[in-house]
């Protein structure tokens, strides 16, 4: 007997792929093919029809992804579902999928760059339980993207509105992606500039991270302040370093968009560095290192900004208890959340 014949002979040869029993109710209720049919493992690309929630407006780096499809070939599957799934618990969207058997929830640039590229067809995975509820097409679409660094801060500030409005609320939504509530809102922000700052935010012209706090602004005074973020002077970082023979460490730190802030100490060196990332000083048996520190947006802040003051940094309790002393509570939040944003806004 042949090795072929002893496969066909096999018990587990040829047996049905086993499914779920969601995937099951979606067959029964709609007629749509699973025990005992096979999955394909390729689709042309005319039975692929792109995912209605996917997070961005315009898909990016198309190009690109087709020359590598050319070249290298198909390295994943993309993620699927039968269109007779999706469209059992997202009713109204036939028109979107025109006459496609699937629907592509991961994997949409991958597809875009496919018809580019002029390939005829692609590796898919089918997974019926993908196709659940708006909030878990989202997240899926979302969350496959969120970490990938082309993905244009405002689609994902729209993608993360979409599940606060699902949801109901930012905490939630923080809770269902592993972040914080401040990583949210943060992003979030972005909405919030007008139009013309979204514009040059989506060129690069207005940076991501001064956009998310002009997007807290009122929307009168957001483009002074974008006009100060893209002119404003940073002084490249500098670290004086000291025996503590000669005393303690002290460092000027200039405030966020604090423009032409200067370090005022006579009694030492100082170096420039930006208050969000000034790196720790060193510690040991002496006097505690202190930080002389300008106020965040001090020249936009009450009377007296601009001063500098000395800030203990033998705990990150003293820290925040100088910081909470002589900054605005609005100052104090903008820098909490920079720092949260730091560190990836994952609490832990």
């Amino acid at each position: 007997m042949s090795k072929a014949d002893k496969l066909k002979a096999s018990a587990s040869f040829g047996q049905a792929r086993s499914v779920s029993a969601r995937r099951a109710a979606i067959g029964a209720a709609t007629g749509a093919p699973t025990l005992g049919v096979p999955a394909p493992n390729k689709a042309p690309l005319k039975t692929l029809a792109p995912n209605p929630f996917n997070p961005r407006d315009e898909l990016t780096d198309i190009e690109e992804t087709a020359a590598s499809l050319v070249e290298r070939g198909q390295i994943q599957p993309v993620a699927v579902v039968h269109r007779t799934a999706f469209l059992s618990v997202h009713p109204g969207h036939e028109d979107g999928l025109g006459d496609a058997e699937y629907v592509v929830i991961d994997g949409n640039r991958r597809l875009a760059a496919a018809t580019k590229a002029g390939l005829e067809e692609l590796r898919i995975d089918i997974n019926d339980d993908l196709a659940a509820s708006a909030a878990d097409l989202l997240e899926s679409a979302l969350i496959a993207n969120i970490h990938r660094v082309d993905v244009p801060p405002l689609d994902q500030a729209k993608a993360i509105q979409e599940l606060v409005s699902v949801h109901g609320s930012q905490s939630q939504v923080a809770k269902r992606l592993g972040k914080t509530p401040a990583w949210v809102s943060q992003r979030l922000a972005l909405l919030q500039l007008t139009p013309e700052l979204q514009e040059k935010v989506e060129t690069g012209d207005l940076k991501v991270e001064p956009a998310r706090r002009i997007g807290r602004l009122p929307k009168d005074q957001q483009a002074a302040a974008a006009h100060e973020a893209r002119t404003a002077a940073r002084p490249p970082q500098q670290r004086s370093r000291r025996t503590l023979a000669e005393g303690p460490d002290t460092e000027t730190i200039n405030g966020v968009n604090a423009p032409g802030a200067e370090a005022t100490s006579d009694a030492a060196p100082a170096g420039s560095v930006n208050a969000v990332n000034a790196t720790r000083s060193e510690t040991g048996t002496g006097s505690s290192p202190t930080h002389s520190v300008n106020g965040v947006n001090a020249d936009r802040t009450a009377p007296g900004a601009g001063q500098h003051f000395s800030v203990p940094c033998s705990s990150p309790q003293q820290v925040a208890d100088a910081l909470e002393k002589h900054l605005s509570p609005q100052d104090l939040a903008a820098v909490a959340e920079l720092l949260l944003d730091r560190v990836g806004g994952a609490p832990g």
